[in-house]
């Protein structure tokens, strides 16, 4: 079966864009719910506890825990089923563009609380957040590291950054290179982040289409490179 075919910095800035996102989007508007490094969400919880909240609004954080583990699950059992490593991706895309439409739509058609709604279209965005985390570690090699956390790809660009200041540019490339493909993906955490919290802020959780459509757009750009000839 013919491969699809990627340029990993384009890969690489798109997810990590996708994860900064969709992680700002949903604590924006999503009732302070981290999506994608869904461990932040024990420090919301444990804030609120702190502060006395006792109410499901602190409590419902913890339930992105076993649904992202449940998510990274179904990711394995995906990248087994299919030949195709990006199809993981595809399903994603699907999944952010799903919630898209039902929080521009619930509210209209449905007799549920708003709470309720936001709450189910965070929970979701985690599945989806699940999956690229299965993605990242499942094909480590698509990527120029982990697409959903920037602590350890903050801490390889500085290690990098401290030899060339030390050593020098001069005979340095591996370091040069390193903090080159770190850029790449702060970078694109960085930028989605931005986009993210203004686009949600105006639209709420109906902005979630837009980073499902760039990764289905992804996905259907490798399935067309991949039956161009070679040459």
């Amino acid at each position: 079966m013919t491969e699809q075919k990627h340029s990993i910095n384009w890969v690489t800035f798109l997810l990590a864009s996708v994860a900064g996102y969709c992680d700002t989007a949903t604590f924006v508007a999503g009732d302070s719910i981290f999506s994608a490094h869904v461990t932040g969400n024990f420090i919301v919880f444990a804030a609120q506890i702190s502060a006395g909240s006792g109410s499901a609004t602190a409590w419902i954080k913890l339930i992105t825990f076993p649904i992202f583990v449940i998510a990274v699950m179904i990711g394995g059992w995906l990248a087994e089923k299919s030949e195709k490593k990006y199809r993981i991706l595809l399903v994603e895309g699907i999944i952010l563009i799903a919630c898209g439409i039902a929080a521009f739509f619930l509210p209209i058609f449905t007799t549920l609380e708003e709470k309720m709604v936001t709450y189910f279209i965070v929970m979701v965005t985690v599945l989806g957040m699940g999956l690229q985390n299965a993605f990242g570690k499942l094909f480590a090699k698509e990527t120029h590291g982990p697409t959903t956390m920037m602590t350890g790809n903050v801490t390889q660009a500085a290690l990098d950054l401290g030899n060339i200041l030390r050593k020098g540019s001069a005979g340095n490339e591996l370091a040069i290179s390193g903090l080159q493909k770190q850029t790449v993906t702060i970078g694109g955490f960085l930028a989605g982040c931005i986009i993210g919290a203004l686009l949600s802020r105006w639209v709420g959780l109906s902005a979630m289409m837009i980073p499902g459509v760039a990764i289905v757009t992804c996905y259907l750009q490798g399935e067309i490179s991949a039956q161009k000839p070679e040459g």
